[in-house]
């Protein structure tokens, strides 16, 4: 159940990451927010009751709960125009909790391509709170892109590899995702901040020729 969940993660996260990059109505999006939240908090309600007995459960399924208040903070948020400075300073605890997580994960319960995924969560939700609580908004382009990516890569890429049985190796996908994220975030930081761009590389040319003179 909690990997049908993730699937929906993904799916949310992309359309978080369209709506701050500006293609997609924010009141629109809400909604599809408001569904995966309240997913996301009765899935690990179910779990939790179901198997009272079993810590590693409990332990995995609490974490859940952190996204689905997410989602609905932002849903309702959204259709009430809200100040998003709430969803930001939660957006650091979940940041703070997900290193918690990602640890639980490599040493508790030996999963290493979720240690690595709890990072990229832990990551994303710290770009929430600077946007959203310290309202640095010139991270907003940044944090489209991080979002729509990790949608599909640590939500709806592991899911269905993981419901169709071909999620194994798991020490390769952690050592990959930890390869991919790193190279495609400081890629995506550096496009986004002009350092990459035409104007980005004309200024840095002028300053070598500067130092030179």
């Amino acid at each position: 159940m909690a990997y049908v969940g993730l699937l929906y993660v993904g799916a949310v996260l992309f359309l978080n990451g369209v709506m701050l990059l500006g293609k997609a109505d924010p009141k629109a999006i809400a909604v599809f927010n408001l569904f995966v939240g309240g997913l996301q908090v009765i899935t690990p309600t179910i779990l939790i009751g179901t198997h009272l007995a079993d810590p590693v459960t409990i332990l995995s399924a609490s974490g859940i709960y952190l996204f689905g208040f997410t989602y609905l903070y932002v849903g309702i948020g959204l259709l009430g125009d809200l100040d998003s400075s709430g969803v930001g300073w939660f957006s650091l605890f979940v940041a703070i909790m997900a290193l918690g997580y990602s640890y639980a994960n490599f040493r508790l319960l030996g999963d290493s391509p979720f240690g690595v995924i709890w990072l990229y969560w832990s990551f994303l939700w710290l770009l929430f709170f600077l946007l959203l609580g310290l309202k640095f908004e010139r991270l907003t382009r940044f944090t489209g892109w991080v979002a729509a990516i990790e949608g599909w890569v640590t939500g709806a890429i592991p899911s269905f590899l993981i419901l169709t049985g071909h999620w194994q190796n798991p020490n390769a996908i952690a050592l990959a995702l930890l390869v991919f994220g790193v190279v495609v975030f400081v890629a995506l930081w550096l496009f986004t901040t002009g350092v990459w761009s035409v104007r980005g590389l004309r200024s840095m040319s002028a300053a070598r020729r500067t130092a030179h003179q």
